[in-house]
């Protein structure tokens, strides 16, 4: 037993070293992220009175983040894989910290859509430079619960971009609030540069054009592609309706005209977000302790997300925070999707596999979220907002997307062999 202390000892500081020096600084990037993702659900009444904006361009504004942050994907993963998270993110970081302080000087729409543009670029590997450091830094075994702890962190980020952004307010322009954000994104850049200790990634082989064709092999894997149309759409759902259309759907069909009504019921949905990314892993790891794999377990959760999706769209939840509340949970723990893709290729690709995936996610996200909002617009506004008939329309068409999607993944015979693949490609 004696002979065991010292091991656990060393083995504590070294978690503790990991958590100080690495998790946590990746973690608050995270953090930022999820805030700007946000923000706009809070927000857009301001820029409704300020700029005038309709629900289209509120849709445009907002999902732009998606567009930029997609893509540069292709690259970022190369990137990752070639030159480590440490460096690759600290030079994003600068960039989203120009996107906020110009999002703060900006007068009109195109200049709101450009600075939102440059945020998206900035925070584009907030996830994927956070798991390529988990895959250098711990074992396989603890991917999926890390990586769980991690979305925890964004959970926490989309908590500050409710009511404590509507506190904010009160005390200060939302331009105001831009400029503050844009310090917190610069200093987080330079403490990320100095503390987090380098690790080099796993040799990189082959020539540039070589790298490029592995990300080709990936986008082309029939398992890649068996998951891959479900995870786009459940992620337009589930980052669309949090990162805004929760705020307006509170208002013209919840019927909470209250700003800080609105906050609060947005804080409480965000923090069982936040609890489903954190115990994701854990429930994965405890269905596998009972013969169920990570594969099955997040294909259920996915149904049941699908379902109360159908209930926002179809019944009107006469209480909405215990739907939105199961909408959190559930669509936090569909992250387990990604652990569940990189675990079918060469640890080396992790950067690679999940930015090609995110590459084709957030387009979908792009595109859908802005359509949201002109299927919205196409309803004449009501005295307080927009029409509840767009929301039915609008969240009714991305139900059946996910049912849709759920066929696909029960139907397609798509099979984890891209080590094979990629092992005869090299």
């Amino acid at each position: 037993m004696t002979g065991n202390a010292p091991t656990r000892a060393n083995d504590a500081r070294a978690n503790m070293t990991l958590l100080l020096r690495v998790f946590l600084p990746f973690a608050f990037a995270y953090f930022l992220s999820y805030i700007f993702r946000g923000v706009n659900a809070v927000i857009f009444p301001y820029l409704e009175r300020d700029i005038g904006i309709t629900a289209g361009d509120l849709g445009l504004l907002t999902s732009v983040f998606f567009l930029f942050f997609a893509g540069c994907q292709p690259i970022l993963g190369v990137a990752l894989d070639r030159y480590g998270p440490r460096r690759v993110q600290t030079v994003l970081l600068v960039l989203a910290a120009a996107g906020s302080a110009l999002f703060g000087l900006a007068a009109a729409l195109p200049e709101l859509v450009l600075a939102r543009g440059l945020i998206g670029l900035g925070f584009a590997g907030g996830l994927m430079a956070a798991i390529k450091a988990i895959t250098l830094w711990y074992p396989p075994e603890r991917w999926g619960l890390i990586t769980g702890f991690h979305m925890m962190a964004g959970g926490a980020g989309s908590m500050a971009a409710t009511w404590p952004v509507q506190w904010s307010l009160s005390i200060m322009s939302w331009q105001g609030l831009f400029f503050w954000l844009a310090g917190l994104c610069l200093g987080t850049a330079v403490l990320l540069f100095v503390i987090v200790p380098e690790r080099a990634p796993a040799k990189s082989r082959g020539t540039l054009r070589e790298q490029f064709r592995a990300t080709r092999i990936v986008l082309t894997d029939g398992f890649y592609w068996r998951l891959q149309p479900l995870i786009s759409v459940q992620q337009l759902v589930f980052i669309g309706c949090i990162s805004l259309w929760i705020g307006p759907w509170l208002r013209d069909v919840g019927g909470i005209a209250d700003k800080e009504a609105r906050a609060d019921l947005q804080l409480y949905t965000t923090a069982v977000m936040t609890l489903g990314f954190a115990s994701s892993g854990v429930i994965a790891g405890l269905c596998r302790r009972i013969g169920i794999n990570d594969f099955v377990t997040t294909s259920i959760t996915s149904l049941l997300f699908a379902l109360v999706c159908g209930w926002l769209a179809f019944a009107s939840p006469s209480h909405p925070l215990i739907a939105w509340a199961l909408f959190g949970f559930l669509g936090a723990c569909m992250i387990q999707y990604l652990p569940v893709m990189a675990a079918a290729f060469p640890p080396d690709y992790a950067g690679r596999v999940t930015t090609s995936s995110n590459l084709i996610t957030f387009s979908v996200i792009f595109a859908g979220q802005w359509a949201i909002g002109k299927v919205v617009d196409l309803w004449p506004k009501t005295a307080t907002g927009y029409s509840p008939d767009g929301y039915t329309w609008a969240f009714g068409t991305l139900f059946i997307l996910q049912l849709a999607g759920l066929a696909w993944l029960l139907l397609s015979r798509g099979r984890p062999m891209a080590r094979e693949r990629l092992a005869v490609a090299e």
